[in-house]
């Protein structure tokens, strides 16, 4: 409920702000199942306007321990956010989306690459993918990296794309893995010189 609520706030707050942001093939997003968004992390604010985009569908967020402060801490929580140690993850970086995949009506939000500043992709989608037996939903974000280009109205795109089904991959070893992290790669390439397509005419 506080998901679902504050997202509407944040949406009206967003288009005052700015107001200029697009969203295509809202379709693909599958309607009665859970997924894993995924996307390339270019700015810290890119998940909220995947959210948004992704609505009624409500989400679940790894974030660093860090980020769970008294205050701040509460409002991610209750936003769909879990704490993990980005050095000692633990158990808990599988156990808590897939548990919640399969059995929640939440889906998961992951950027492959874990930060902003880098563009390796790691295992972990896959591997939660696979456990959960859901499809991986791409999507990417252009648009400003920063607050400043919200409040100039700069064009925000998001753009959704086909659900990746993993099923044919019968192991997440490091081929399965390289496998995954491919097809997901493929569709980031695709859906950016789509936008840049729209964008151009």
């Amino acid at each position: 409920m506080f998901f679902a609520v504050l997202r509407d706030i944040v949406t009206f707050l967003l288009w005052i702000l700015n107001g200029n942001f697009h969203f295509s093939n809202q379709d693909k997003l599958p309607k009665d199942e859970n997924y894993i968004l995924v996307a390339p992390h270019r700015t810290f604010f890119d998940p909220v306007f995947m959210a948004i985009g992704a609505r009624p569908k409500r989400f679940i967020f790894m974030a660093k321990k860090e980020l769970f402060t008294p205050i701040f801490g509460w409002m991610i929580r209750h936003c769909g956010a879990f704490p993990i140690d980005r050095d000692n993850p633990g158990s808990q970086a599988l156990r808590i989306p897939v548990k919640e995949l399969k059995s929640g009506k939440r889906s998961l939000v992951m950027f492959p690459s874990g930060t902003r500043y880098s563009k390796d992709m790691k295992g972990g989608v896959a591997v939660i993918a696979k456990l959960a037996k859901v499809r991986i939903v791409p999507v990417v974000y252009q648009g400003p990296p920063s607050f400043t280009g919200l409040f100039l109205r700069k064009r925000i795109d998001v753009r959704y794309g086909d659900a990746i089904d993993i099923s044919d991959i019968k192991k997440m070893n490091s081929e399965g893995v390289d496998e995954v992290n491919r097809r997901i790669q493929l569709s980031f390439t695709q859906l950016d010189a789509e936008i840049e397509d729209v964008r151009v005419c």
